[in-house]
């Protein structure tokens, strides 16, 4: 496609909302979403003659009126030059969060969030895009697939014969929480079957307030930061700490009564917190809905037990109203 205020936003990679202020447009809420290049969820494959590959992506989030799922690709040559590649949903449908593996002249797109509407957690959706033409395919699989992954990774075989994908999180359909990914699965170029590497049995619970509304751990955090830090004008929300719940109990909210290490957080990760219990690693990922919490190994049913019972009364403590412990 050739719209030269496409090419100037990609290469500005302005917002929506910045473009449309540019031009004085009309507000997105009345027309609807504006195209841009501000992405994030967009896979980058870069080529042996410098030619970048960048597919789809996302902009913003959902309660945004420029949230955009996108299905485009976009080559960026060397000299400056842009192409802009579309496709009709039906050959390539939004897709963001996905993993692009070159294998020789073509690559193999993995995966993907998408609109609510559009997953499908019994499948994986694979398309092949062709690095001459840039014709996109989708590709029929068989086999034992993970599922409606996203923000997964995925690596060429050794041997160049398979794609192999690791970690990401799951879609498991209306209403449901997302999941992370815990076992691992090969991807058979020559005939497109999957295979189930790892069948991990581990223990995992989820809380979440029966309501349905968000949670309050990003309320409480900001107190926690007010009360360590009174000095500090940005959180200076102390008062709010006392209506959204006891800041001791959040502070211990994983520290379950076993003896247990808390292990250091990782740098890049956010609201995933681990301990150590008995030589087996327990894993809480937080998000604004739900704590989930994995149990990376074998423990007694005791001590199972014990974990899931504190979470569960810590965070209804917490809320203040009723919660449920889910068993995912």
């Amino acid at each position: 496609m050739s719209n030269p205020v496409w090419e100037w936003l990609v290469r500005s990679e302005l917002s929506a909302y910045q473009a449309n202020e540019r031009f004085a447009g009309p507000s997105a809420f009345a027309a609807g979403p504006g195209w841009c290049f501000s992405r994030f969820g967009q896979s980058t494959t870069e080529l042996e003659d410098g030619r970048v590959v960048l597919v789809a992506g996302e902009h913003e989030d959902h309660y945004d009126p420029d949230f955009f799922i996108y299905n485009d690709v976009v080559v960026r040559h060397p000299d400056g030059r842009i192409d802009i590649y579309g496709y009709p949903r039906e050959v390539f449908p939004p897709t963001d969060f996905h993993s692009a593996t070159r294998v020789g002249g073509r690559l193999v797109i993995i995966g993907c969030l998408g609109y609510p509407a559009d997953r499908r957690p019994e499948t994986t959706p694979v398309f092949v895009l062709d690095l001459e033409t840039f014709s996109m395919a989708s590709v029929q699989c068989h086999g034992t697939a993970p599922g409606w992954i996203h923000s997964h990774q995925a690596r060429l075989s050794e041997d160049g014969a398979s794609i192999v994908v690791e970690r990401g999180k799951l879609a498991r359909g209306h209403g449901a929480s997302l999941v992370e990914n815990i076992d691992d699965w090969r991807l058979e170029l020559a005939t497109w079957e999957w295979v189930r590497l790892t069948e991990r049995d581990w223990p995992r619970w989820e809380v979440r307030r029966s309501d349905g509304r968000p949670n309050q751990l990003w309320e409480l955090e900001q107190a926690l930061w007010a009360r360590k830090y009174p000095d500090d004008e940005v959180f200076q929300r102390a008062e709010k700490g006392e209506s959204v719940g006891d800041l001791d109990v959040y502070e211990r909210r994983y520290a379950p009564p076993l003896t247990h290490e808390a292990l250091p957080e990782v740098e890049e990760e956010f609201g995933v917190h681990r301990i150590q219990v008995q030589g087996v690693v327990v894993r809480y990922v937080e998000d604004s809905y739900s704590v989930q919490m994995t149990v990376e190994g074998s423990l007694p049913r005791d001590a199972l037990d014990a974990l899931a019972q504190d979470l569960f009364e810590k965070l209804s403590a917490l809320e203040g109203t009723a919660c449920e412990l889910i068993v995912l």
